[in-house]
This record gives C-alpha cells, sequence and structure tokens, in this order.
C-alpha cells in the first residue's frame, strides 16, 4: 500500500466521549492529498434478546472549509437549549419525580397500614340482611 493510501487511513488525533449506551468517537484524519478533516462517530450500543449485543454507528465527515459554519451553528444551538431548558436532562429530572411520588405513596399507604385498627369490624346482622341469596341453579 502506498504511503499517501496508509495516511487517508491513519488517525491523527482522537478523542473519546463516552455516554451512556453511546459513545462519540472525534478523529482528525488526514485526505489524499494531506489535508486534515474530522470524522464524528455516534457508536451505539444495542442488546438482543438472547444476550448478545451489536453496535449501530453513523459517522459525519466534517471539512475544514465548514469548519466555521459548522462550529457558529452548534454553538448557537447548544446556547438555545440550554437557556431554554438549562442543563439538566429533563428525562432524569422526571425518573427523580416519578421515585419521589413513588416514594411518597409507599409512605403513605405503610402508614394507613400502621395506623389500622387491630380488628376488622364484624358486619351487622342489619348489612348482611341487604343481600339477596341467590342459587345458581335457578339460571
Amino acid at each position: 500500500m502506498s504511503e499517501i493510501g496508509s495516511m487517508e487511513k491513519e488517525e491523527i488525533f482522537s478523542k473519546v466521549l463516552r455516554a451512556g449506551r453511546r459513545t462519540y468517537f472525534f478523529d482528525v484524519r488526514a485526505t489524499k492529498a494531506g489535508d486534515y478533516y474530522i470524522t464524528i462517530t455516534e457508536s451505539k450500543k444495542f442488546t438482543n434478546d438472547d444476550g448478545s449485543f451489536h453496535y449501530k454507528k453513523h459517522k459525519i465527515y466534517l471539512y475544514k472549509e465548514d469548519f466555521s459554519g459548522f462550529k457558529e451553528i452548534l454553538d448557537e444551538m447548544t446556547d438555545f437549549v440550554i437557556n431554554e431548558k438549562g442543563e439538566e436532562v429533563i428525562s432524569e429530572r422526571h425518573q427523580k419525580d416519578f421515585q419521589r411520588a413513588f416514594d411518597k405513596a409507599n409512605d403513605e399507604v405503610v402508614s394507613t397500614i400502621e395506623n389500622a385498627p387491630d380488628k376488622v369490624e364484624e358486619v351487622t346482622t342489619s348489612s348482611a340482611n341487604n343481600f339477596t341469596n341467590v342459587s345458581f341453579e335457578d339460571i
């Protein structure tokens, strides 16, 4: 393989961002002409029912002539999201709220059971007379 062909495959500089099931790879690579470009790869892990797993990957190629516009729009978009919704992830907040509500409801049930009378009141004769005796043979 020629030197130029091997340069195309070579990673000049790399960084990895692990984010739960997703991993982002940022790589600087060289073109055949010896110039640099960036690849951004999202790799997401999926688990099958049998316990085995596979990865799906999506890749973006970003060339120097697009850096300025890409960075400008990315900064604008991330600033917008942070300004509108803050830095906390909403799904995590909902998980915490759900857990808090679940814990509170559970505490109320435990409290009700602990404060219940020791004996169940017996049904009075007058209440028992309100029921109709039905024979299944009549149906």
